[in-house]
C-alpha cells in the first residue's frame, strides 16, 4: 500500500468482518437503494465535475486566522499529524499498520452487504438520510404536504431552514437519551432521534416567530425559544437526559442573533435565504444549471455563523476560530509561528456543507464544484472505527488517565457507569490528535476501499459515499457489538453540545 514506513502485510479481515455480520436490524443501515423521490425530484443526482477554477486558500503568512478558518486548512493541517501516524510517532496513540487492510476490508464488507452491486445508489453523507430512519421518507412526505403554490425555491429555503437547525442540534446525544415520535409512536436514539425530533419540532413551529408560518426557522423564533421549551420539544427530563443540553440551547440563541445578518439571511432572517445569496453570488456559474463553488458555500457558513460558537474557543489575533484546537503533535514555538500548532476541524460546518447541498441539488438541480475539498468528518464514529479495528490504540499512560476520568464522571448522577472506556474533554490533546489522524486515515481508506471494490474513474465512490455507507456506519456497528449496553465509542468525550 505504501502508506506506512516499515509496514507489514495487512492481516486478514475475518475477525472484524465477523463482528459486522452479528449486527442486524440496525437503524443505521441504509434504506433500500432509491428509485425516484416524490414530486419528481431526482433522488441522488451526481455532483458536478465541471472544470471550474477554484479560488486559492488564504495565505497563512498574511492572515493566519482566515487560513485556519478555511476548508483548505482542515486537510492540510491534519496531514502533519497523519504523517507522524504513518511513522508511529504520535504523542497519544500507537499505530499498527498491519490492521489497515483489515479496516479497509471491514468497510468494504459493510458497503457490499447493503449496496452490492449498485454502488452508485449510495447517497453522499448528509442529514437527509437520518430523517429516513425506519425506511420512512419523511422529507418527501413533508414536501408532498405543502400546497402546489409553494414554488421550488421556497421549498428549498424551507428545507435549508430545517436542515441547518437539525445539524446544529446533532451533537452527540449521549447514551441515555431517546425520542418517541409523536407521529409514529416509535422510539429513536442518537442522530436519528435528533433528526426526527427536530423535524417534528419544525412542523410544530418551534423555530418560527410567526404562528401562521410554522415551516420556517427565523431569528424571532429562536430568540424566544427558552431552554425549557427546547427541552420539552426534545423530550428531555431527569429520566431522559440529553448530553450538552445547555450548549445546544445557547447555540440556537446565538444563531438567532446571527440570522439578523441581512446580507446572508435577508430581511426575514431565515437560514434558507442563503439560497438567494448563493445563487446571486458572482462566483456562481449560470449555465444550464446553477453551479456553486464549495468555497463560496463554506465562506457563507463560516462567516455568517462565526458568532454562534462559544467565545472560549481558540483565537488568533483576537479572531475566534471555532472548532480548532492546539495539538502537541503540531509544530510549536520557537521554531514555528504561534498559529502553527493549531489543527482546525470545523466538523459541524462540514456536516452542514454535506447536508445543505442535498436540498439544493434535489429540488433545484444546483451543482457544486470543489466537493473534494471537504474531508471525512473527525468525530467519534469514524475515529472509533480506527480504534475498534485495532489500527490505532491509546497509549497506556493516556488510557490510565482517561479511565480515572471515567470513574470520576461515573459518580455524577445520570452519567454512564458500565462498559468503562477512557474519557476526555473535547479540548484534551488526546481528542485533538485522534480527530486529526482520523481525517488522514479516512483519505487513505477511501483510496483502498475503491481499490478493493474494483471501482475506478467515474465509478469510484466519493469520500462522502464511503462515509455514508462504510466508515460512519461501520464505526457505529462495531460500537454496538463491542459495547452492547451503551453502544458508546471506544473513547467517551465530555461534550458541550457544540462539537460532537
Amino acid at each position: 500500500m505504501g502508506l506506512f514506513r516499515k509496514s507489514k502485510a495487512p492481516a486478514d479481515a475475518a475477525s472484524v468482518t465477523s463482528k459486522a455480520s452479528k449486527t442486524t436490524n440496525n437503524t443505521a443501515q441504509s434504506p433500500p437503494p432509491p428509485n425516484k423521490a416524490m414530486n419528481g425530484i431526482s433522488s441522488f443526482p451526481a455532483l458536478s465535475t465541471a472544470n471550474i477554477a477554484l479560488p486559492p486558500p488564504p495565505d497563512p503568512a498574511q492572515d493566519p486566522a482566515a487560513y485556519l478558518r478555511s476548508i483548505h486548512a482542515v486537510r492540510e493541517r491534519s496531514r502533519i499529524v497523519h504523517e507522524k501516524a504513518k511513522c508511529n510517532n504520535l504523542a497519544h496513540f500507537d499505530v499498527d499498520p498491519t490492521k489497515f487492510g483489515e479496516t479497509a476490508a471491514y468497510i468494504v464488507s459493510i458497503i457490499k452487504r447493503d449496496f452490492a452491486p449498485d454502488y452508485q445508489a449510495i447517497p453522499p453523507h448528509g442529514r437527509w438520510q437520518h430523517f429516513e430512519v425506519g425506511g420512512r421518507q419523511r422529507i418527501d412526505q413533508l414536501l408532498m404536504s405543502w400546497p402546489s403554490k409553494i414554488d421550488a425555491q421556497e421549498r428549498a429555503r424551507r428545507l435549508l431552514d430545517l436542515f441547518l437547525i437539525s445539524v446544529l442540534l446533532d451533537a452527540g446525544a449521549g447514551t441515555q437519551w431517546s425520542y418517541r415520535s409523536k407521529e409514529s409512536g416509535k422510539t429513536y436514539r442518537r442522530s436519528e432521534g435528533l433528526a426526527v425530533a427536530s423535524l417534528e419540532m419544525f412542523k410544530a413551529g418551534y423555530f418560527s416567530g410567526d404562528p401562521t408560518e410554522p415551516y420556517q426557522v427565523n431569528a424571532p423564533g429562536l430568540n424566544r425559544l427558552s431552554v425549557n421549551q427546547l427541552a420539552i420539544g426534545l423530550q428531555v427530563s431527569e429520566a431522559n437526559p440529553l448530553a450538552g443540553m445547555e450548549g445546544r440551547a445557547d447555540l440556537l440563541a446565538n444563531l438567532g442573533d446571527a440570522l439578523r445578518n441581512t446580507e446572508y439571511f435577508g430581511s426575514t432572517s431565515r437560514p434558507g435565504n442563503m439560497l438567494d445569496y448563493l445563487l446571486s453570488h458572482p462566483s456562481t456559474q449560470a449555465s444550464s444549471v446553477p453551479i456553486i463553488m464549495i468555497p463560496t458555500l463554506w465562506n457563507v457558513l463560516v462567516d455568517s455563523l462565526a458568532g454562534i460558537w462559544p467565545a472560549s474557543r481558540t483565537q488568533v489575533n483576537g479572531i475566534s476560530l471555532g472548532d480548532a484546537w492546539p495539538c502537541s503533535s503540531m509544530p510549536s514555538e520557537p521554531r514555528a509561528q504561534p498559529w502553527e500548532n493549531i489543527v482546525p476541524f470545523h466538523k459541524l460546518t462540514q456536516w452542514l456543507c454535506y447536508s445543505l447541498m442535498a436540498p439544493m441539488t434535489r429540488l433545484l438541480n444546483v451543482q457544486f464544484v470543489g466537493v473534494e475539498l471537504l474531508t471525512g468528518l473527525p468525530e467519534y464514529r469514524n475515529g472509533g472505527l480506527l480504534i475498534d479495528t485495532g489500527l490505532v490504540t491509546l497509549k497506556p499512560a493516556d488510557a490510565k488517565r482517561g479511565l480515572a476520568a471515567y470513574h470520576n464522571n461515573a459518580t455524577v448522577k445520570g452519567q454512564p457507569c458500565m462498559e468503562v472506556v477512557p474519557l476526555f474533554s473535547t479540548d484534551d490533546d488526546v481528542v485533538v490528535e485522534w480527530r486529526a489522524l482520523t481525517i488522514g486515515f479516512l483519505d487513505d481508506l477511501h483510496v483502498e476501499v475503491n481499490r478493493l471494490l474494483n471501482l475506478d474513474g467515474p465509478n469510484k465512490l466519493s469520500l462522502a459515499q464511503m462515509l455514508e455507507a462504510g466508515s460512519w456506519k461501520g464505526g457505529r456497528e462495531l460500537a454496538e457489538v463491542s459495547r452492547p449496553n451503551t453502544k458508546q465509542p471506544p473513547i467517551m468525550i465530555l461534550s458541550d453540545g457544540t462539537v460532537f
